[in-house]
């Protein structure tokens, strides 16, 4: 493999009024399953509308955002380059801000990567959105979660990376974290695009919430406290995200 760095992308935000950061979002962006190639941009692009409302949320309370820019655009089967991109950018934020702690949101093969890396002391929570989770050859591993508040988001309509995976995914995992919930956005497909303004909504409270301190939306604490399959085949509404308080 070419030597190669992964880093973090230019911060998004300034920190709250005294300069201190409390909290930080790192957002990791999707990826084929095999590339060597460098990373890709437009795949980095596709997030910052995210990571903009992110932390145009929080910033009043010291919130900040960075893209993982990766070694290496693909997974690359057990080599796993990404997660170890997120773990690096994980202990990097911890290097710069001090003992924060840290919300990992990823698209696909990032969200993969962010719930393999949350076992990071920081992480405080993951937003998997349409997350790729295969469970062969062997399923995808679920203990580094404990402890963690996730949000899985999934379209269902999917062509990418099928829903139902991401469905057993989550089962698996609230058998073990209760703090678990997943929202299926109806008719829409992998990217998310038709109910974007709710998925971004959903994505904002869930990270307010776990991050800041702030009063979770009743859709997403009722998710959280529904039993399977209640809990984790949650219909995002349309319109979410229009009366929630800022």
């Amino acid at each position: 493999m070419p030597v190669r760095a992964a880093r973090l992308g230019r911060r998004t935000g300034v920190p709250a009024q005294d300069g201190t950061v409390r909290a930080v979002v790192l957002v990791l962006p999707a990826g084929p399953e095999l590339s060597t190639r460098h990373r890709s941009p437009l795949a980095a692009a596709a997030l910052r509308p995210l990571a903009r409302r992110l932390v145009r949320a929080g910033h009043s309370r010291g919130l900040v955002g960075h893209l993982v820019h990766y070694r290496f655009r693909g997974w690359n089967g057990d080599w796993a380059h990404p997660v170890e991109d997120a773990e690096w950018a994980v202990d990097e934020v911890v290097r710069r801000y001090g003992d924060i702690p840290v919300c990992l949101v990823g698209m696909g093969m990032g969200a993969r990567a962010a719930l393999r890396a949350a076992g990071r002391p920081a992480v405080e929570s993951v937003v998997a959105l349409a997350p790729w989770v295969p469970s062969v050859p062997e399923p995808e591993p679920v203990q580094q979660l404990a402890g963690r508040r996730v949000l899985i988001v999934h379209g269902t309509n999917d062509s990418v990376f099928d829903p139902e995976e991401s469905y057993r995914y989550a089962r698996r995992l609230k058998k073990t974290n209760r703090d678990v919930c997943r929202f299926e956005v109806h008719s829409d497909g992998h990217h998310l695009v038709q109910h974007r303004h709710e998925v971004f909504a959903l994505a904002e409270d869930f990270v307010a919430g776990t991050l800041l301190g702030r009063g979770l939306s009743r859709p997403v604490a009722d998710a959280l406290a529904a039993p399977p399959p209640l809990g984790l085949r949650m219909p995002l509404a349309s319109g979410f995200g229009r009366s929630l308080r800022h």
